[in-house]
C-alpha cells in the first residue's frame, strides 16, 4: 500500500521515469542485493535519461525539420557526391553551434542540401540546442505576416535565442527590399553568437548579386563569412527514380 502511495506521489510530481524505475526494480528480486545508495543513484538516472529523452521530443518538435529522422550517422558519402564523412561529423562533433559559426551547403537540386541541413540540426537537438527550419521563399511570405499583425519584433526576438537556424533554398527567387531588410536583421541578431545553415543552388560568389541592394549584401555576407564551414554538394540527383526497364530487359531479368 504504502509502495502504490509512493507512486502515485512520484508520478504527482511528474517524477516518471523515477516512478517507472521504481516499478522496474519492483519488479526485479535482484534489486534487493543493492545498497540503498545504489538503488536511488539507479532512479535518479532513470528520471535523468527520461527528462532528457522528453527534451529532445520538444526540441525536434518546435524544430520543423523538413526531414526530421535525417541523421549524421546515415550520411550517404559515396564517390562524386561531393562530401566527406569524416568533415561532416568533424563539424557535427565540435562547437559550431556554441560558436556561432555558419555552414553554408550548395549544390545542384536534388544533392542532398536540405537533408545534410537537417541532420546537422537534428544532432544539434541530440545535444540539447533549439533549431528552426524555414525556407526562404515562403519566408517572405511569413515576414510580411508578422509585419502586417504586429508580431514580427517578437518572432525576431523569439529567433535570436533560436541556436540553430536553417535558411532552406536561399537564393531561389527574387526577393524585395522588405525581405531583404529582414534577412539583414535576422543574421545580423545571429553572427559570432548563433548558428545559421544555408542551403542553395547558387554558388556562394553570386549570392551578392542575388540579394540585389550592394549595401545590404555587404553587410549580410560580411556577417555570414566571418566563421563558416562549406559543403559543395555534386552528382546525380538523389530524387531521381531508378531507370524503367524495357520489356526485353525485364524477360531477362525474370530468365
Amino acid at each position: 500500500m504504502m509502495m502504490h502511495t509512493t507512486l502515485a506521489q512520484l508520478r504527482i510530481l511528474k517524477l516518471d521515469g523515477m516512478a517507472a524505475g521504481l516499478e522496474d526494480q519492483m519488479a526485479q528480486p535482484i534489486m534487493g542485493t543493492l545498497s540503498f545508495e545504489e538503488r536511488v543513484a539507479l532512479l535518479i538516472d532513470r528520471e535523468v535519461n527520461a527528462r532528457n529523452d522528453r527534451k529532445l521530443v520538444r526540441l525536434l518538435k518546435n524544430a520543423h525539420l523538413k526531414y526530421g529522422q535525417a541523421a549524421i550517422e546515415d550520411i550517404d558519402a559515396r564517390a562524386g557526391r561531393g562530401i566527406e564523412r569524416r568533415e561532416v561529423m568533424s563539424l557535427a562533433l565540435g562547437d559550431w553551434v556554441t560558436a556561432g559559426h555558419s555552414v553554408l551547403i550548395t549544390g545542384p537540386t536534388g544533392a542532398g542540401k536540405s537533408w545534410l541541413a537537417c541532420a546537422l540540426a537534428q544532432y544539434a537537438c541530440r545535444r540539447g540546442h533549439s533549431a528552426l527550419y524555414q525556407r526562404v521563399p515562403r519566408l517572405q511570405e511569413e515576414l510580411r505576416i508578422r509585419h502586417g499583425s504586429g508580431v514580427f519584433g517578437k518572432w525576431l526576438l523569439q529567433l535570436a535565442k533560436t541556436d540553430v537556424l536553417i535558411l532552406d533554398d536561399w537564393g531561389m527567387g527574387a526577393i524585395d527590399s522588405m525581405t531583404r531588410s529582414d534577412l539583414l536583421e535576422i543574421i545580423d541578431d545571429r553572427a559570432g553568437n548563433k548558428a545559421t545553415v544555408i542551403t542553395s543552388q547558387l554558388p556562394v560568389e553570386h549570392w551578392h548579386a542575388w540579394i540585389g541592394d550592394a549595401t545590404i549584401a555587404d553587410a549580410i555576407l560580411d556577417r555570414i563569412m566571418q566563421r563558416n564551414h562549406r559543403f559543395t554538394l555534386t552528382g546525380d540527383s538523389l530524387r531521381a527514380e531508378p531507370p524503367k526497364l524495357s520489356k526485353k530487359e525485364k524477360t531477362t531479368d525474370l530468365s
